[in-house]
């Protein structure tokens, strides 16, 4: 009895274990900078081994984070458990929730928040903690117990080509450039880790590089507008976003150059038509599975 009791806990372990060194890929927001009340701004978290890397913060997100771990006992993703953020780029449907993340329970954290991105995000760090400033002040001239009086702060690294961003406890992610309107900075992730390998496009045009970097990718996460939705748009607004977005059917492109396990549509700009448009006009040209994330989605 005592062999098999030991057996069982054995199991019991193991299994609890392999739960925790999964791979899992959380949607705490899918929409664009055109408001909607069911989609909060982009951020896309990765989950491993107990750790929570997230991908952008949009408006929403943290919320969304709160609920992940309240509603699927994810608890990588409680705010101040949260210690690496990346940056795709610095539009504001990618980054209006930082001032939430590095506002959140500051006070409590172990550690501070680790941030990535591209040139500006100092910049753009050092305008939150001056937002914060009049809540700095209340909060030290108190007796609330604080751990780190600079906790509120990130360690920021900025970085302008492509390469290794971070490797460290099975996890590599890497940054790569892609075409995103006017902006100079413009980044995609590809992360890997011992059990996924998952690719990021951020925000991009028509980009084959997106293709390479995800060959073989177990999940392809990648922005899109409906051509449907686009060809109404007035000729102005149509070489807006063709400069700035990939349309629906150069995303089956990519997606049959890079033949994804599965192809994550976020970030979809449809306009009049309906939100499924991108995806049917995908499966028109892509025999791969591909589907249209929502908020809290888990793959």
């Amino acid at each position: 009895m005592k062999i098999r009791s030991i057996l069982v806990s054995l199991a019991v372990l193991f299994a609890a274990f392999s739960a925790s060194a999964e791979t899992r890929v959380v949607m705490l927001g899918t929409g664009t900078p055109v408001p909607d009340g069911d989609r909060a701004g982009q951020s896309i978290a990765v989950v491993h081994d107990g750790e929570a890397y997230l991908f952008d913060l949009g408006g929403g997100a943290v919320q969304n984070a709160i609920r992940a771990y309240e509603e699927n006992d994810i608890e990588a993703l409680y705010p101040p458990n949260i210690d690496h953020v990346f940056f795709t780029h610095l539009h504001s449907d990618h980054m209006l929730d930082y001032p939430e993340m590095l506002g959140t329970y500051w006070w409590r954290r172990d550690a501070r928040v680790n941030v990535y991105g591209p040139p500006g995000t100092q910049q753009m760090s050092e305008g939150v903690y001056e937002m914060m400033a009049p809540d700095l002040k209340a909060r030290f001239s108190g007796n609330q117990p604080i751990k780190d009086k600079e906790g509120y702060k990130a360690e920021v690294s900025e970085f302008s080509e492509d390469g290794v961003v971070l490797e460290q406890d099975g996890i590599r992610i890497e940054a790569f450039s892609v075409s995103h309107g006017s902006l100079e900075y413009a980044v995609g992730y590809k992360i890997i880790t011992d059990d996924r390998t998952i690719v990021v496009s951020g925000d991009t045009a028509y980009d084959p590089v997106v293709a390479e970097q995800a060959k073989g990718a177990d999940l392809l996460i990648h922005e899109a507008i409906s051509q449907e939705g686009l060809s109404a748009l007035p000729e102005f607004w149509q070489n807006y976003h063709r400069a700035a977005h990939t349309v629906s059917t150069e995303l089956a492109e990519i997606a049959n150059r890079a033949r994804p396990a599965k192809l994550v549509v976020v970030h979809n700009l449809f306009y009049g038509a309906d939100e499924q448009s991108t995806v049917e006009e995908i499966r028109a040209d892509y025999d791969g599975e591909v589907v249209l994330a929502d908020d809290l989605s888990v793959y």
